[in-house]
């Protein structure tokens, strides 16, 4: 019984360990796996970044509006009401809403001075449209990388893959035999490069995905604030 456990032993095959295989991997398999690791941390550090911008942005955003639509100033707009949410603007740059705000009152300013009239409405309005259009590029800065990352990062892998098995069939070719010992390392190898890949583009894609109906939906505040700002502006001061 002791010799069949000890055949037995003898010829299970030996585990594979991922490490050492990406260790003894060929050098153009180290290169890619070198470029998805790197092209996976960058993603990691821009998902980071932009989860913290768009919470402050979602919250900053909401306190904006509580200062914007506040009572305290009562129902009547005028010059005074504005300047005190201008005054009031300090900590809200995280906004996209502030700074639409800001622009709006910047160019309202501008054409008050100059004496405003029913015309000036267009300047304010391509000055909204100026800033949020400013707004929603610095909120897709970066996420380019995420999507170029979920497109091509299979396909790197898959080129690791493809040269992993390639390096079997030259074993294979040199050994003149297909024995699993000349033929598992660089199969293993390449798999592991097509995980690599994976691994990388499946979590741009989500993020990606995420973060673009984030934006959406900040791009719909931002819109309907601006057609608000707009009315109160015709209404109330040019005339």
């Amino acid at each position: 019984m002791g010799s069949l456990f000890l055949q037995a032993a003898a010829t299970a095959p030996h585990r594979l360990d991922p490490m050492q295989l990406i260790l003894h991997a060929s050098l153009v398999v180290k290169l890619v796996m070198l470029v998805l690791a790197g092209m996976s941390l960058v993603c990691w550090f821009i998902i980071g970044t932009k989860l913290v911008r768009m919470m402050a942005a979602q919250r900053t955003s909401a306190r904006f509006l509580d200062v914007f639509w506040s009572k305290e100033e009562g129902n009547v707009w005028g010059p005074e009401r504005l300047e005190a949410i201008y005054a009031r603007l300090g900590g809200l740059e995280a906004s996209p809403l502030a700074r639409v705000f800001h622009a709006g009152y910047v160019e309202l300013a501008k054409v008050s001075q100059a004496g405003a009239n029913a015309g000036d409405i267009e300047n304010v309005e391509r000055s909204l449209r100026r800033a949020q259009a400013g707004e929603m590029t610095r909120l897709e800065n970066q996420l380019p990388f995420l999507a170029t990352t979920g497109s091509v990062g299979p396909f790197i892998g898959l080129f690791g893959t493809v040269w992993g098995i390639m390096n079997s069939f030259l074993s294979i070719g040199a050994e003149r035999g297909a024995t699993l010992d000349v033929v598992a390392p660089g199969i293993a190898e390449a798999l592991i490069a097509t995980a690599i890949g994976l691994l990388a583009a499946i979590p741009a894609v989500m993020a990606y995905n995420y973060f673009i109906r984030r934006i959406r939906v900040i791009e719909a505040e931002t819109e309907a604030f601006a057609i608000d700002y707009l009315n109160i502006v015709r209404r109330h001061f040019l005339t």
